[in-house]
């Protein structure tokens, strides 16, 4: 059994406590979003019946068909009930950055500043791959 040591179980702990929460917040958002979506509260931009017919089709083409949000246009479409499931699953996408940022204040409180510059170079590393901004054009 390898020792832990005390002020790494603390972080340990925060980060696990962090992560439960969230993931369980973004899970009950996602189900009532999903509840919303498929009960038709909220409309759908793409009818639910006539979603299969469009499953098989390439992006481009799914897009041209459909009218589909590309990129973060979903953002702008979140009063349909389909636009509503992809926020909530980039809700669950930001558990991971929310429980580094976080811990990137306990680390700095410690004054852990070799492990915080990671922590922070973690987060600006999701944050990019999140933006789209070295996405290749097509």
């Amino acid at each position: 059994m390898v020792a832990v040591n005390p002020e790494d179980r603390g972080l340990q702990d925060i980060y696990a406590r962090w992560l439960d929460h969230a993931t369980k917040l973004a899970f009950a958002l996602s189900l009532g979003a999903f509840a919303l979506y498929v009960t038709g509260v909220l409309p759908a931009s793409i009818a639910l019946a006539e979603l299969p017919r469009f499953w098989g089709l390439p992006v481009d083409r799914f897009v041209a068909a459909t009218g589909a949000a590309r990129g973060w246009e979903w953002l702008a479409r979140l009063r349909y009930g389909d636009s509503l499931n992809v926020a909530a699953v980039a809700l669950i996408a930001l558990v991971t950055p929310l429980c580094y940022a976080r811990l990137l204040v306990a680390l700095a409180a410690r004054r852990d500043w070799l492990q915080a510059a990671l922590a922070l170079a973690q987060l600006a590393i999701l944050m990019v791959a999140a933006s789209g901004l070295l996405a290749a054009s097509g």
